[in-house]
């Protein structure tokens, strides 16, 4: 694909199609981007690689934060991992709007990896979406914060970071979460750049200014500012909502697990960059807060590929009090809920009503 910018800085990219990556820029199967480079640092063996890695990773103790007042920990063989993109503007991601003193979770997806790792669904929660948050304690500073009625969604990682965020969804769902992973803009963006950018195909023009994409319809192999672009993207898809851009984010995880179900042979210093980057890259519960115990959580969901994996949107109306949010259908949602608790597949009559099953927004890109 070739590349051309405007007199307004905005990224332009054409419908031709650069050099299918190598196989050596590709790696394992894998369920959430994030995990990518994890995977292939497993069994390196190389002694200061694996200690210059685990200090690249940031870990989170969300068992002791959240105490005992939690759902029970069912121990069938399913896992279930709130996956948060964090918004934050601070440092390297300035450049992507002003710094309001905290972050938000730009993107929150709950993903249930079935007995037996072989299926998994994945539930997006808009950021949007007006819940009622639960009294948290504040990660940085200890303090109590009081929870709230029709708060924002992102709201819960903004006041009392991870373990809100955590108890927020363990709230709605009364689903415990094992584990927790949360990756940043720029992290994200340096990590597509390393496995070698991710192949898409989009059937319409996309022109965001608000997230500086424009593409045109074709195939593209976008780079990590593009694609950082396309799952920022909203005004330029169905309906300009937040929902039209989870279908979009959720169409990019799909083509982004195709592009990398297979393995490469990668040389030392292929695979140590991509570690490197990955394990800058993320943020996770103290339980997966080191190499060995992050690749090993990885290589688990190996078998999974993006056939397998079933993504729907949280079941939501717009709210009738505002349109520029939305709420919850109860009675969808716990179907949703339900069958994730039961390890089943969430059936489709659960978001047939839903605002956020209709439109074409995840039709744009395959």
């Amino acid at each position: 694909m070739s590349e051309r910018s405007g007199s307004n800085g905005r990224i332009r990219a054409t419908g031709k199609r650069r050099r299918k990556p190598s196989r050596g820029r590709r790696a394992k199967r894998i369920a959430v981007w994030s995990l990518a480079g994890a995977v292939v640092v497993g069994g390196a063996g190389l002694g200061y690689a694996y200690v210059h890695l685990n200090g690249n990773l940031q870990a989170v103790d969300i068992d002791t934060a959240l105490g005992k007042d939690r759902p029970e920990n069912v121990d069938n063989g399913s896992e279930d991992i709130l996956v948060l993109g964090s918004d934050s503007r601070s440092g390297a991601n300035g450049k992507y709007g002003a710094d309001g003193g905290g972050a938000r979770s730009d993107t929150a997806m709950v993903v249930h990896v079935n007995k037996g790792h072989k299926t998994a669904s994945v539930v997006s929660i808009p950021r949007d979406t007006l819940v009622t948050r639960p009294d948290c304690t504040g990660d940085v500073s200890g303090d109590p914060v009081a929870g709230q009625q029709r708060a924002m969604f992102n709201t819960a990682y903004e006041v009392g970071g991870p373990a809100c965020a955590v108890k927020t969804v363990e709230s709605m769902s009364g689903i415990r979460m094992d584990h927790y992973i949360e990756v940043d803009f720029t992290g994200f963006k340096k990590l597509i750049d390393k496995l070698g950018g991710v192949d898409i195909t989009t059937t319409k023009a996309i022109d965001d200014p608000d997230s500086h994409l424009d593409l045109e319809p074709g195939t593209h192999t976008l780079d990590g500012e593009q694609s950082l672009g396309l799952v920022r993207t909203r005004h330029s898809v169905g309906d300009g909502s937040d929902l039209g851009r989870i279908q979009l984010q959720q169409a990019f995880i799909k083509a982004l697990m195709q592009q990398v179900k297979s393995v490469g042979v990668f040389d030392g210093t292929k695979l140590y960059g991509i570690a490197d980057t990955a394990t800058k890259a993320v943020t996770t519960d103290s339980d997966l807060g080191s190499v060995t115990k992050l690749a090993g959580f990885a290589k688990g969901l190996k078998g999974l590929g993006s056939d397998n994996v079933n993504m729907v949107t949280l079941p939501v109306e717009y709210d009738p009090a505002d349109p520029n949010r939305v709420i919850p259908l109860e009675k969808a949602d716990r179907q949703v809920w339900d069958a994730l608790r039961a390890d089943q597949p969430v059936p489709a009559s659960a978001t047939k009503q839903s605002a956020g099953d209709k439109g074409d927004a995840g039709k744009i890109v395959r």
